[in-house]
């Protein structure tokens, strides 16, 4: 269930509310939202965050995974003190799908997907991550020809998306084939940082993008934790 901010968009929760507030409430209703990261920044838990908020808000959830199984990722989650179990295949569903697979692949995503969201009236939907789903293309022009094609379907089916991304080696702010973040309505960069005088990397988030609503423009440092994600104050506040 959504809820309606002072700007008249309708929100989503990511079920971080923290974040929820950089956001202006949340992500917008039906939007798509792109997640880049290097490995280990925790994209697949923010994920799990949103997938988790829709479960406890009564709401119908599909998470594609390209790396993680089924049983994998209900284990992560159990691991976090969240019990998917009782919404398994009744308002929540993980179709594992092969990287390596072409075909299988884009039969289930084109032929199976809109069909079980439209049964289930599923309104989250998460691709983890879809730079695998981008790797499945040999030219740039027919992977930005399907990335656009899957975009266009997917809001036809008025549900609203996160996609993880895994970030280009050298530029960490963008994903790995420069497609996504303008495909994206909403987009947040994980990195690591080194700053001054701290003996261990920190973890940050910024929002960099986020079509028809204000968000906050600072750099927030987080925490992995075992049950959840938690951010803290920014490196400007006192």
């Amino acid at each position: 269930m959504s809820e309606t901010e002072g700007d008249g968009l309708e929100r989503v929760g990511t079920g971080i509310a923290e974040l929820d507030g950089m956001l202006s409430g949340g992500l917008v209703l039906g939007s798509i939202t792109a997640i880049i990261g290097s490995y280990g920044t925790g994209k697949t838990t923010y994920a799990l965050h949103f997938i988790w908020e829709g479960l406890c808000r009564g709401e119908a959830a599909i998470y594609i995974s390209f790396e993680e199984s089924d049983e994998g990722i209900v284990r992560s989650m159990a691991m976090k003190g969240w019990d998917v179990q009782p919404y398994r295949n009744a308002s929540f569903f993980v179709l594992k799908l092969d990287p390596t697979n072409y075909n299988l692949t884009i039969n289930t995503i084109r032929n199976e997907l809109p069909p079980l969201l439209r049964k289930y009236s599923a309104t989250r939907l998460v691709f983890d991550p879809i730079s695998h789903f981008e790797e499945l293309f040999e030219s740039d022009a027919a992977r930005r020809h399907e990335m656009f094609r899957l975009v266009e379907m997917l809001r036809d089916l008025h549900c609203t998306v996160v996609m993880t991304s895994l970030a280009d080696r050298d530029n960490p702010g963008s994903s790995q084939h420069y497609l996504v973040e303008y495909l994206a309505d909403s987009v947040m960069v994980l990195r690591y940082s080194h700053p001054a005088g701290r003996p261990a990397a920190q973890l940050t988030l910024e929002v960099v993008k986020m079509r028809l609503s204000p968000h906050s423009r600072e750099i927030r440092p987080y925490e992995i934790m075992r049950d959840r994600i938690a951010l803290l104050p920014s490196r400007s506040d006192p």
